[in-house]
């Protein structure tokens, strides 16, 4: 079956049926990446790093806020 034919079918679900679908969907696109997992912890060991050293700066909560 062809995207635009499961689309065809889809719309003409009933509303909660369609968010199950749409939930699932989404759900499925949801996995994680152990590559993309390891550099964002390469990343924050470093800024941890950097922020113990001295090298970075934190900035006050209320200021952000």
């Amino acid at each position: 079956m062809k995207s635009a034919e499961i689309l065809n079918e889809a719309i003409n679900l009933k509303s909660t049926e369609r968010f199950m679908l749409v939930e699932e969907i989404l759900k499925s696109l949801d996995k994680p990446d152990v590559s993309l997992d390891k550099i964002w912890i390469d990343e924050a060991q470093k800024r941890l790093n950097a922020y113990r050293s001295g090298k970075a700066k934190g900035i006050p909560m209320e200021e952000i806020f």
